[in-house]
């Protein structure tokens, strides 16, 4: 029996480490526009390169999610199919993969896909696709595993930390003239996932010390256990990430911490210097 665990590529990991027998593993790209020039979010992107135009780049950059006809590309290549998608709150890419569901489905009912909204983004579609995997390895059935990747989901925390306003200003995530001054006083900003899948920046202070020491007490507060899985995904920034893995280690010791660097689009929206925590 075929399986397919399909994701867009704002998931933080390009293959899967250990696929259990009959899955395979894809991912549906993102496009990042900026001015005349388009970059595909593959495991190729030259994610600096990608920044460094839009620093350059005198105007607002944007994105565009998979289309429909991209996730049915994959959706026909197995008979049990898990697609993973960032925030039906922050892009199109949902919308995109249930429409190619209903698409295929017409064609071929006897199929069974499954397409799970993770309400986040980053390390909760790896962790999401990684799971899935596990449990087909385990032999479970279709619906069980579908049950077990909603409560995922809805368990996973994730954080944002950002380091870089200006091209938040261009692109209009943050106000202009707030932007300006942060990015002169060395601001950096926390956000976190709401229950809806939108992103609640909660917290600033001065210098990176501080909001990576605020990451590890939200950790806490959230009840983070020293167990589960915890990604740090960096966008040119390993001095951060290996700090909060050092400091994850001393406060959760054995906690199992990954470093990963950020996707295309990831890297677009935390920007550089930019990390994000999922745990």
């Amino acid at each position: 029996m075929a399986w397919m665990i399909v994701s867009d590529s704002s998931c933080e990991i390009r293959e899967l480490e250990r696929p259990a027998p009959g899955v395979q593993f894809a991912l549906v790209p993102f496009k990042i526009r900026v001015g005349e020039r388009e970059y595909v979010d593959l495991p190729t992107l030259n994610t600096h390169q990608m920044l460094q135009a839009m620093t350059d780049y005198n105007g607002a950059s944007t994105t565009a999610c998979p289309s429909p006809e991209e996730w049915a590309e994959y959706f026909l290549q197995a008979d049990n199919v898990f697609a993973f998608t960032i925030s039906s709150n922050l892009s199109g890419s949902y919308n995109a993969a249930m429409a190619a569901r209903t698409m295929v489905l017409e064609e071929h009912p006897e199929k069974k896909i499954f397409v799970l909204d993770t309400l986040s983004c980053s390390g909760a579609l790896a962790g999401a696709a990684e799971l899935a995997n596990k449990l087909i390895g385990e032999n479970q059935e279709f619906d069980d595993i579908c049950f077990a990747l909603k409560k995922f989901a809805e368990n996973t925390h994730i954080l944002f930390a950002l380091a870089s306003f200006d091209n938040l200003a261009k692109n209009g995530r943050v106000n202009k003239v707030v932007g300006f001054i942060a990015g002169r006083l060395n601001m950096r900003v926390l956000g976190r996932r709401t229950a809806d899948g939108k992103i609640d920046f909660y917290f600033k202070t001065r210098g990176e010390t501080r909001v990576l020491a605020k990451i590890l007490e939200q950790m806490d507060e959230d009840g983070y256990d020293g167990v589960h899985p915890v990604l740090i995904s960096e966008c040119g920034n390993q001095t951060a990430a290996q700090l909060l893995h050092h400091g994850i280690d001393a406060k959760w010791p054995g906690a199992p911490v990954r470093i990963v660097p950020c996707s295309g689009l990831c890297s677009f929206y935390a920007q550089d210097q930019g990390i994000i925590i999922t745990y």
